[in-house]
């Protein structure tokens, strides 16, 4: 009895330091599923490497979920993206961090966003709990490690104390999933790639409370499956429109007002690119009320069937330099009769987030319903 206990605690020792050890994955083993315009396993600077140029190197039986990701690259200073994609449930739903030397020493140097659906959403999230300021070094090895827990990340770069980045909530749920390095646009180098899968790891940042929802969101749209964008390039009025084919789920918001829209409608650029996302208002009396609103990339707003707004927020669209992210960037007066009233959002994306949200000035005579 006493070997059996021996031999038991032996296995489960074993397993745990498995569990927890530091897995070294080589770039030039068939572990890796390479698709790239341009790829190869070089020598640069001294160390053996992947050079990636508009491609992806895939670990899909990784099983990562929690614990440290950790490489070494170089880029030039060129326009690009490249990072790391991790927890990837399918090649259309993951997280993602990855740096734009490009904007070296600007505030969005690098980006964390999910991918959702197949659409990365980086217009949707934006600002410090996703982005940092960082100067990088061209041509040059540094060091990046992430560190992921729970709904938590840090990243550091080279042998910072301090993260780089944190993010206090990830927006995926934590599932464990595959690995991917990748670079979009210009060449990227990698080489020394591992990971270490690990309950709980410790990360410097304690964890924080989301904030509250401001009490006059929207905090429920029903959402409409997909339709084509030109369907609606002279509709005036909905009484023309053809929604009876249409599938409706109810999306609650994020604390920020957010609604993800592309958390439950696959896009189809060409084919399927709006959605509806509609909220009733019973008013007391017939009255104007505002609507602050942010979309991306375009919306049209009807109100009990008639078009009240429309607008492009997409990427550079009112200047060169602008972005196309979302948030409280317009208004538009809801014309409320006394009664029920519809609110309907047509909302068509191209790249980048497809994304809603929507405040009331107040509520004063006014309920929402959902």
């Amino acid at each position: 009895m006493m070997l059996k206990k021996i031999y038991f605690s032996l296995i489960v020792l074993s397993f745990l330091l498995t569990a927890n050890a530091q897995i070294a994955v080589p770039f030039d083993t068939a572990d890796w599923k390479i698709e790239a315009e341009e790829f190869k396993l070089t020598d640069y600077r001294g160390k053996k490497a992947l050079q990636l140029k508009n491609g992806i190197a895939y670990l899909e039986n990784a099983g990562f979920k929690d614990g440290i990701i950790e490489w070494d690259m170089a880029f030039p200073g060129q326009r690009g993206f490249t990072g790391i994609r991790f927890r990837i449930e399918d090649l259309s739903n993951m997280e993602e961090f990855y740096l734009r030397p490009h904007q070296s020493g600007q505030p969005d140097a690098n980006q964390y966003c999910p991918v959702d659906n197949g659409l990365s959403t980086w217009q949707l999230y934006h600002g410090e709990e996703y982005s940092a300021t960082c100067t990088y070094r061209f041509d040059e090895w540094f060091h990046v490690k992430l560190a992921v827990s729970g709904t938590r990340a840090e990243v550091y770069i080279d042998d910072m104390k301090e993260p780089l980045l944190h993010v206090p909530f990830l927006k995926r749920k934590p599932v464990a999933g595959g690995l991917m390095v990748y670079s979009a646009m210009a060449p990227a180098y990698f080489a020394n790639f591992s990971y270490t899968p690990k309950d709980d790891p410790i990360l410097i940042n304690q964890p924080v409370a989301e904030s509250e929802m401001d009490p006059l969101t929207i905090p429920v749209w029903s959402v409409s499956s997909p339709f084509p964008e030109k369907m609606l390039e002279k509709a005036f009025t909905l009484g023309g429109f053809q929604a009876d084919g249409l599938k409706w789920q109810d999306l609650k918001v994020e604390s920020s007002g957010t609604a993800n829209l592309g958390t439950v409608a696959v896009l189809d650029r060409e084919k399927q690119n709006t959605v509806f996302a509609k909220v009733v208002i019973n008013a007391s009396e017939d009255q104007l009320k505002a609507l602050h609103f942010g979309y991306s990339d375009r919306a049209k707003v009807y109100c009990n069937g008639t078009a009240v707004y429309s607008g492009d927020n997409g990427y550079r669209t009112r200047d060169f330099r602008y972005l196309g992210t979302i948030g409280y960037f317009d208004t538009v007066y809801l014309p409320l009769k006394k009664g029920r009233n519809e609110v309907w959002v047509a909302v068509s994306e191209n790249f980048g987030g497809w994304g809603l949200r929507g405040k009331l000035e107040d509520l004063e005579g006014v309920d929402l319903v959902y």
